[in-house]
């Protein structure tokens, strides 16, 4: 029982991080986010909520595998992903601040390549824990490599009129 137990916190600690930051820019985006200009291939307001609940679920779960095979400890072989995991989730939740609360573009891409560096450590040191936990945080990468083009595109669409495009 007591591994059913960790299977369902560690699975849903990610989503329910991610509360506090959804709550503190949801006003953010119904106002501001709506205003600012955004490419035509962008996906729908309401896909991102769907995504990040299935990515969130994916990669607690993920995080399970790599705590229950690693030891159940970070003493050992598990320390150094589920570090990298933690690190990663932060720079996550952070994004949302950056670029919904500060509506500072430019920092949001440079955090986000953080945390496209972030999710690619924890692929590669997974896989030597729990080769199916990598598996699982690929499409998160795939997903936050995406949201790094869009924010980038973003943030060139919306530079003020006196700073010159790159």
């Amino acid at each position: 029982m007591e591994i059913v137990w960790s299977a369902i916190v560690l699975t849903l600690l990610p989503w329910i991080g991610s509360l506090p930051a959804g709550m503190a820019t949801r006003k953010q985006i119904k106002t501001w986010y709506n205003g600012i200009k955004k490419p035509s291939w962008r996906p729908p307001n309401l896909a991102f909520p769907i995504v990040w609940t299935l990515l969130y679920l994916t990669m607690g779960f993920a995080s399970y595998l790599v705590w229950r095979d690693g030891g159940e400890t970070l003493n050992g072989p598990a320390g150094l992903p589920l570090t990298l995991f933690a690190i990663q989730l932060v720079l996550n939740y952070a994004w949302s601040f950056i670029f919904f609360y500060y509506h500072n573009l430019e920092w949001a891409f440079y955090e986000v390549i953080a945390l496209l560096i972030g999710i690619a450590s924890c692929v590669y040191t997974f896989k030597s824990v729990n080769e199916t936990a990598s598996y699982l945080m690929m499409p998160y990468l795939a997903w936050v490599s995406f949201a790094s083009l869009l924010t980038f595109t973003i943030w060139r669409m919306n530079l003020p009129a006196n700073k010159k495009k790159i």
